[in-house]
């Protein structure tokens, strides 16, 4: 067994996983929280493992359609204007990326990261209490009709290159494999060998749980700041005490910026406000989870109902939920499923951690013994066990074979 200390800050399913992995690798490991595991972004994903999802944001033609997409009621971006001040560095380089080269760059990066999630969630989870949470499915993807399939050519074109091509199911057939969904939607875009987690929360409570069976430490306390000796960091302070440490992860999100700076790394990285709608006892669920494209949110059935998240935001980590992103999902969910009814529904508003290049941080700043693992924007859940995993192998010293050049953190290491 190594003697080497890890401490892991963020108990979110990033964190999570890299705390299992490095203590399966022999690490004494502690995890740090300032609030209860598994209750950031982690708790009001879409469910998804969603592992074709290597298609970013910021493809070819965003920039031209922006402003029309903001003025539409309709369309599921949202700003909070008088953010925009703040937001406008941070867009700027953002935007830069909005075409086809550094699309395609991004999407391979991607691809490392989500493309066998559901094998990694499995990994992770083999013999434990948490495996039962991991669910296989297919992942459909809602058109209204073949014509809308095939605008979104290049998207699957990146899908088909990752490895992800779907059975098109047409016409009747749509309202016989997902009977909930309405008869405007003439396509289906189904992709195999995907899955879904039934509970992300309670997930993430197990797998914190599974590291304290396997000998590992989870303590509820706020990291203030690093101590180093050398350029190598040699203990946390936090709210409860300094913690003596031999290297230390960094997943804990949006929060991950802050102290980033305290280490001389400025990441452009902002909160995307994402919102989410649980129905409690639906009449319908859909019998594998799926993407409604044209309402661009995803449905899945879990636990505890119908979970549909989606909506985009940019307005800061201010906790004041916006109220036409969440009537605009209500209005989409009731287009697409109009014979369902619920008994109650569950609201949630959180905040996806997102660079400017759509490429989370993977790997130590400098020589410091201090890792980067976070800025997963949508792909968190999805791509959670792959980083820890990765984390734990770079800090055991073992050799990938993927190249994680596109997420090292030094690609920000001169920025501003």
């Amino acid at each position: 067994m190594k003697s080497d200390h890890v401490i892991v800050i963020g108990a979110g399913i990033v964190g999570a996983a890299s705390a299992i992995w490095l203590r399966r690798a022999g690490f004494e490991v502690t995890l740090l929280d300032k609030g209860t595991p598994g209750m950031g972004a982690s708790y009001g994903n879409g469910c998804i493992l969603a592992s074709a999802s290597v298609v970013p944001v910021t493809g070819p033609g965003l920039l031209s359609k922006s402003p029309a997409y903001l003025a539409d009621p309709n369309f599921p971006l949202f700003l909070r204007w008088s953010y925009l001040p703040k937001l406008v560095p941070w867009l700027v380089k953002y935007m830069s990326h909005a075409n086809e080269a550094d699309t395609r760059r991004i999407s391979r990066g991607l691809s490392t990261i989500v493309g066998d999630s559901l094998e990694q969630h499995q990994a992770l989870t083999s013999g434990t209490s948490a495996a039962k949470w991991v669910q296989e499915s297919s992942y459909s993807f809602a058109y209204t009709d073949k014509a809308a399939f095939d605008a979104d050519s290049f998207g699957w074109q990146l899908r088909k290159e990752a490895g992800f091509v779907p059975e098109v199911i047409e016409g009747r057939a749509v309202r016989e494999a997902e009977p909930i969904l309405s008869p405007n939607v003439g396509l289906l875009a189904v992709l195999k060998n995907h899955g879904f987690i039934l509970n992300p929360g309670s997930y993430v409570q197990d797998l914190v749980k599974v590291l304290e069976e396997l000998g590992g430490t989870f303590r509820q306390a706020e990291v203030k700041d690093f101590e180093l000796s050398g350029g190598q960091v040699t203990a946390v302070d936090t709210s409860k005490g300094r913690i003596h440490c031999d290297k230390v992860v960094v997943s804990s999100g949006v929060w991950s910026k802050p102290l980033m700076q305290k280490l001389g790394l400025h990441v452009p990285l902002e909160a995307e406000r994402g919102y989410h709608i649980v129905f409690k006892e639906p009449s319908q669920r859909p019998r594998n989870p799926m993407m409604l494209a044209a309402g661009k949110f995803v449905a899945t059935a879990m636990d505890q109902g119908l979970r549909c998240a989606g909506i985009v935001e940019f307005g800061g980590l201010t906790e004041k939920r916006s109220k036409a992103p969440l009537k605009l999902l209500h209005k989409k969910v009731a287009e697409f499923f109009p014979e369902l009814t619920y008994d109650s529904h569950e609201e949630w508003l959180g905040y996806r951690p997102a660079p400017t290049d759509s490429l989370p941080l993977v790997g130590e700043l400098s020589s410091s013994g201090v890792y980067a693992a976070f800025g997963h924007h949508h792909i968190g859940l999805t791509g959670g066990p792959k980083t820890g995993r990765l984390v734990a192998e770079m800090i055991a010293g073992n050799h990938s074979n993927h190249d994680m050049t596109p997420f090292a953190p030094s690609r920000f290491a001169a920025r501003k």
